[in-house]
């Protein structure tokens, strides 16, 4: 048995991009997820550190993200990850990989100056 699962609590990059294809409404945005600094026993201190995902969602949840989600906002997510491969014109290889969200819960909005 293997298990492909992840959840993530973090803050929106930029507003999210949304489109029509073949296969419905598909939405892509980038999410920020942040370790506080830490102090090791030894005194030694680590500095905070910003990891970014892009997170890929379709259906109902698209409809949502284009709706309500915006840059700044505080989201859970559900989904799994998956890695995308493909050749450029140039023939070089590129992956990415981006999870597939299952569910998105806005916890906070971004406030407005």
């Amino acid at each position: 048995m293997s298990v492909n699962r992840v959840i993530l609590v973090g803050n929106v990059g930029a507003k999210p991009t949304v489109k029509m294809v073949e296969g419905g409404m598909v939405a892509n945005l980038s999410l920020a997820t942040t370790e506080p600094p830490q102090t090791t026993s030894t005194g030694a201190v680590i500095p905070e550190r910003t990891e970014w995902h892009r997170l890929v969602v379709w259906g109902k949840n698209a409809e949502f993200t284009e709706r309500y989600v915006d840059k700044g906002c505080r989201l859970y997510i559900e989904g799994k990850l998956r890695t995308r491969t493909w050749q450029d014109t140039n023939a070089l290889k590129h992956s990415v990989t981006e999870i597939l969200v299952d569910k998105l819960e806005i916890l906070q909005r971004p406030t407005s100056n």
